[in-house]
């Protein structure tokens, strides 16, 4: 019998390490299928073959039509699934984890259900956007008020600097038109964050609804992490895509967000970020697809900590 921890999935040891792949890849107007351990997207152009254990977040957009066996490849791959509206992102689905092992998601839950530990990452969290400050001793509230004025200095900054006239940030849920250009670009840079946040988060086996900032939502680890890089790359690459000119907005705010990711290596940093985050302080490092790429390990939970072999049926008057 098959068992969740023998399934017939890719090992990590064939697939691309997720810091090391491409940020999203966009298709619209096209139908996709799997040839061997690649997707192919046909459209009026051709065919193109994409081998999916390098993409990190593929965007499908108006038009695109996707076959069972392409989704179950993608999955496997660990490849974050987006569906795009017309002009904006949002995340829909998402492949499983590239790594095997739960640590990191018991760690975080850990961190996540002491009210002490999950403010002490939240003002890490802090710390990595604004090094400049220091968190330490901050309240919830205290830092929501930081954050606040740092990303309102941050738009005005960036306002003054591609000369755009900013009449501060406005956006209705839903309805991505209702905005002006450069609104339209913050939020088009916005959503395609959240779903590079989200691929990374579930590559890692995380668990995208414990959050440190964001609460109530299935995504608030993956918004929290988005919004790690808010101020240093989504803001002003919405800033000067919107100085450039105001047509197909939505469009080319992604390709010029691709380009940056990939130049910064955001994923890489990234996935360094969430580690760090995650298991600072901690003695012992937390094994990842990097570190143990051959095998999963499914373990039985004893009493004082102890973990048990798997795959046996243990009585009582078994001795341990």
């Amino acid at each position: 019998m098959t068992t969740v921890g023998k399934r017939g999935a890719s090992s990590p040891r064939e697939l691309t390490r997720i810091s090391d792949r491409f940020s999203f890849i966009y298709i619209e107007r096209a139908v996709i299928h799997a040839a061997d351990n690649a997707i192919t997207a046909a459209d009026g152009d051709g065919v193109r073959h994409l081998p999916s254990a390098t993409i990190g977040t593929l965007l499908l957009g108006p038009g695109t039509k996707i076959s069972q066996q392409a989704i179950r490849l993608l999955g496997e791959s660990g490849v974050g699934i987006v569906w795009v509206g017309e002009h904006g992102v949002r995340y829909y689905a998402g492949g499983r984890a590239l790594s095997r092992s739960s640590a990191l998601a018991e760690a975080q839950a850990r961190l996540w259900a002491n009210p002490r530990t999950r403010l002490n990452v939240a003002r890490a969290m802090y710390s990595l956007r604004f090094p400049d400050e220091d968190p330490a001793g901050c309240s919830r509230r205290k830092l929501l008020g930081m954050e606040g004025d740092r990303v309102k200095t941050c738009y005005r900054t960036e306002a003054a600097r591609t000369g755009i006239r900013w009449r501060g940030r406005h956006y209705v849920q839903g309805d991505f038109a209702s905005g002006d250009a450069p609104n339209q670009a913050v939020t088009a840079a916005g959503q395609c964050m959240y779903g590079i946040a989200q691929s990374v988060v579930a590559a890692l086996g995380c668990i995208p609804g414990l959050g440190f900032v964001h609460s109530g939502h299935e995504l608030s680890f993956a918004l929290d992490i988005a919004d790690l890089y808010k101020t240093e790359i989504g803001i002003p690459v919405a800033f000067e895509v919107a100085a450039e000119s105001w047509e197909d907005i939505g469009a080319r705010v992604r390709r010029a967000l691709r380009d940056r990711v990939h130049a910064e290596r955001l994923l890489e940093r990234c996935v360094r970020d969430v580690k760090t985050l995650l298991t600072s302080g901690m003695e012992e490092s937390i094994p990842t697809e990097e570190d143990d790429p051959v095998r999963d390990r499914v373990r039985l939970q004893s009493d004082r900590g102890e973990e048990l072999e798997s795959g046996r049926n243990l009585g009582e008057g078994l001795i341990w």
